[in-house]
């Protein structure tokens, strides 16, 4: 075995040499990993003031206890009116509803629009609501705004958040929530804020089973896309030259 450290991989061809790649296996810290390459969302539970350099404000995550029943199934509850982290915030949902998506497959990235009250500007009232006063949540108004609380029943998927909120950082969250049916730490609930964008991929080859409530009914002008050409399935270009035209 050659021991030239100069040119480890002189023995390829030099046009495979010039385009090989390798992975970098070196794992940074939390923070970096949550911005970045992702982590399990088990390892975000109370850990929003340790990681708040990164931390989107106004994302929450809700421990969840799901309680095997054998040969039975499983019960998982998510949260009780007026208690926990909904009720902290004053929020409870207007719409529950509830999603399925295929093994494979992806969603988003989803983004709803924030509310700015006439008079204010927006980088300044956004400021004010997440980072000035932070835990005055009588001043948000969530029933002029979507805001998601959901989690999952059944499946494995990578989530992730950018903050596109005018005045606020732009950060990025990426993590893994397991369903229901796969129990452990990551059985977590997430609430998302409005101009906060969102997608989410399955991670398994199982389906994916969602259950979300939002702050608002179904209002399709609050429902904004931005990348979301995943979801859109295109055909072979083959095909769609013989089908016909886009």
């Amino acid at each position: 075995m050659s021991d030239s450290s100069d040119n480890l991989w002189h023995g390829l061809r030099p046009e495979t040499a010039a385009i090989l790649e390798t992975r970098d296996y070196s794992v940074s810290d939390l923070a970096g990993r949550l911005a970045t390459t992702g982590i399990p969302a088990g390892n975000l539970i109370n850990q929003e003031e340790k990681l708040s350099d990164v931390w989107i404000p106004g994302v929450k995550f809700l421990s969840r206890q799901v309680y095997q029943q054998p040969h039975r199934g499983f019960f998982g509850e998510f949260s009780r009116e007026g208690e926990g982290v909904l009720g902290e915030m004053g929020m409870w949902p207007k719409q529950w509803a509830s999603a399925t998506m295929t093994g494979g497959s992806a969603k988003g990235f989803h983004i709803h629009p924030p509310f700015i009250p006439d008079g204010e500007e927006p980088a300044a009232w956004l400021r004010r609501l997440f980072l000035e006063e932070p835990t005055n949540f009588s001043l948000r108004q969530y029933d002029k705004e979507q805001w998601d609380a959901m989690f999952f029943v059944q499946g494995r998927l990578e989530m992730l958040l950018v903050d596109e909120r005018a005045g606020m950082e732009r950060r990025t969250m990426r993590f893994l929530i397991d369903g229901d049916n796969i129990p452990g730490p990551n059985n977590v609930g997430i609430v998302i804020p409005a101009g906060v964008a969102h997608a989410l991929r399955s991670a398994d080859s199982s389906d994916l089973i969602m259950v979300y409530g939002t702050s608002t009914r179904f209002n399709p002008d609050f429902e904004g896309r931005i990348e979301s050409r995943v979801e859109a399935a295109p055909l072979p270009s083959d095909w769609q030259g013989y089908f016909g035209s886009e």
